[in-house]
């Protein structure tokens, strides 16, 4: 049965008790408040809900997760890292990012990005939480992609690109700065064809669980920079 939350509590239920169809479907209702988006994140679940709906809860079995250090990148894309073409930053322009993230893609014109959810990644960001990677060809921001950092364990919410590849340079600096930083794992949540280029691999809701318990509160070496990263 279904959960639906109280406004006032950040309690989820149990993440066993995820429904297998939908797969994941956790609970419902509550809020997008920092507090609970944190509390959610902790507790191994993510929001996800399109506008006109309630806020629905997802915690899916399996989960599509990422080693850093294991992370797989193309001859073509490191070609192209190197012919420097894209700069990255991270946290230059959050806003930025995440108003790509919420753009209509090729494929549908809806969009899971409500204003309510961008405001509330935002709080999450003013909090120094959540963390964007701009990438830019010239002045003109061409893609990126936005998570949130806890712990020693990244979770990536979405990303977007504006010419052919950009998100994928992102995602490749981020991950690089990941494993300098003793991160752990990327939680992708879904698995994407995009991803498992990279080397996404999925794992049991369990095994995901243990990763929560042992890194949530671990200390990384983070240290979020501001400035335009380099292509080698």
């Amino acid at each position: 049965m279904l959960t639906w939350l109280k406004r006032d509590s950040t309690d989820f239920p149990s993440i066993d008790n995820a429904l297998r169809e939908p797969n994941g479907l956790l609970a419902a209702g509550g809020d997008l408040s920092a507090n609970r988006l944190i509390a959610a994140y902790r507790h191994g679940c993510f929001p996800w809900f399109q506008a006109g709906q309630p806020i629905l809860w997802w915690s899916p079995d399996p989960r599509t997760v990422l080693v850093p250090k294991d992370i797989h990148i193309s001859r073509s894309l490191v070609k192209l890292m190197r012919q420097q073409r894209f700069q990255v930053s991270f946290d230059r322009d959050f806003s930025g990012v995440i108003k790509g993230c919420s753009e209509p893609r090729d494929y549908t014109q809806d969009t899971w990005i409500t204003p309510e959810m961008s405001q509330a990644y935002k709080e999450l960001h003013y909090r120094g939480i959540a963390h964007s990677v701009e990438v830019w060809e010239g002045d003109s921001l061409v893609g990126g992609l936005y998570g949130l950092a806890i712990g020693k364990l990244f979770f990536g919410e979405s990303m977007f690109s504006r010419t052919n590849n950009a998100s994928k340079v992102g995602f490749a600096t981020l991950v690089k700065k990941l494993t300098e930083w003793e991160f752990a794992l990327i939680d992708c949540q879904m698995p994407t064809q995009h991803l498992n280029s990279f080397g996404a691999i999925n794992i049991s809701r369990t095994v995901f669980s243990n990763y929560l318990t042992q890194y949530l509160d671990e200390t990384s070496k983070a240290d979020w920079p501001t400035w335009p990263i380099l292509q080698e």
